[in-house]
């Protein structure tokens, strides 16, 4: 028998998996990024700035996923900190520009261990950790 509300089913879902999981993966991280006063949205928003420096808040969005209403606080907590200046560009007003500032660059030697500590909490195969982050990657570029 054809169930035509089997598409409403939670376990037939994509989405379901794929949230669960971030949450979890997030709460998991929780401990270390404590350790050094930064949540995940921080977290990741200082990977980028690590890997470049200087960075538009329109291009740091992009490249996070993040729109303005989410971005502004997470930037102006981590000015607050004195990680990150934004100030506006000289060449387009209307351009803020992020930059990573010394305090900021020296936090990057205490967050190195994170990656690996979050490895010891997942308990996944390398092949299916690699498998997983080039599917996801490829959902990611059709957004």
């Amino acid at each position: 028998m054809n169930d035509k509300y089997a598409c409403l089913r939670l376990d037939n879902q994509l989405c379901f998996p794929l949230y669960a999981c971030s949450k979890e993966i997030v709460r998991r991280y929780k401990p270390f990024l404590d350790e050094i006063d930064l949540t995940y949205t921080q977290y990741i928003t200082m990977m980028v700035m690590w890997e470049r420096e200087s960075i538009s808040v329109k291009e740091l969005g992009e490249y996070l996923f993040l729109d303005s209403g989410t971005l502004t606080p997470v930037l102006k907590a981590l000015e607050k900190k004195g990680y990150v200046e934004r100030k506006r560009s000289t060449e387009d007003e209307r351009m803020l520009i992020v930059s990573l500032t010394q305090t900021g660059r020296d936090l990057k030697e205490e967050a190195v261990t994170i990656p690996q500590k979050m490895g010891g909490c997942l308990k996944i195969d390398p092949k299916d950790a690699a498998d997983l982050y080039t599917i996801l990657h490829k959902l990611m570029k059709e957004f």
